[in-house]
């Protein structure tokens, strides 16, 4: 869907800062990220969470102030409690009555669950990973020249906003995937050929970008066209 998340490409966010990695540094550098952790894992064992995509497609939706301001652990509180509404476990009025009992202002309030959520069922045992073989032949070769999907998506996609519409180049074939943009609504895996593909920074940025810069992108067959050269 398009939304805050979508933050890639994106100006005025300031520069994205690597930093060292610290093999000693904590998991969770605060007790209650891991209890939010331990959280994911309860919505998943009793029925309330089918699959990372729709776990994703619910930190989506969150309140977009949210979303910039709580962090990463701090969004999963949201998409936690907006899928806890849609499955029936809490109401909205509840968890605006909990914040007034912790004494947090309202606009801390992320959850902004669907009055018509997706319905799910487990059709099969959860698998660990999402790789689904290759039982047909790929559409497009490595080498090809393909366009991405133009306009809004209005469900959850992979496909980032600042690639749509833009030439890029088949770089690698991975076989077929589960499809996030199916699986996030409760539709089924419906594996999908996955890509790699190779866009020049001049295609994606213009040309203000830096000079012999590529970005690779790992997208789906769906979300493709060839460019007849």
């Amino acid at each position: 869907m398009d939304g805050i998340h979508d933050l890639g490409g994106k100006h005025g966010h300031g520069t994205v800062v690597d930093a060292d990695y610290d093999a000693q540094e904590l998991p969770f550098p605060e007790r209650w990220q891991a209890s939010v952790f331990s959280m994911t894992r309860a919505l998943y064992a009793h029925g309330v969470t089918f699959n990372t995509d729709q776990f994703r497609h619910a930190i989506e939706r969150i309140e977009p102030s949210n979303y910039l301001t709580d962090g990463y652990y701090g969004r999963w509180i949201g998409g936690i409690e907006t899928l806890l509404v849609e499955a029936g476990v809490l109401t909205q009025d509840e968890i605006t009555a909990q914040q007034e009992n912790l004494g947090l202002p309202q606009t801390r309030v992320a959850a902004r669950p669907s009055a018509n959520p997706d319905r799910f069922k487990h059709e099969e045992p959860l698998r660990s990973d999402a790789y689904r073989g290759s039982d047909t032949p790929p559409l497009f070769a490595v080498g090809d020249l393909v366009v991405c999907q133009s306009g809004a998506k209005l469900g959850h996609t992979r496909l980032p906003a600042y690639a749509r519409g833009v030439q890029g180049v088949i770089s690698t074939i991975h076989g077929k995937w589960v499809y996030p943009d199916s699986n996030a609504h409760g539709q089924g895996e419906s594996p999908e050929h996955l890509y790699t593909v190779r866009f020049s920074g001049a295609e994606l940025w213009g040309a203000t970008a830096e000079e012999d810069v590529d970005v690779f992108i790992d997208l789906f067959e769906p979300y493709l066209e060839k460019v007849n050269e």
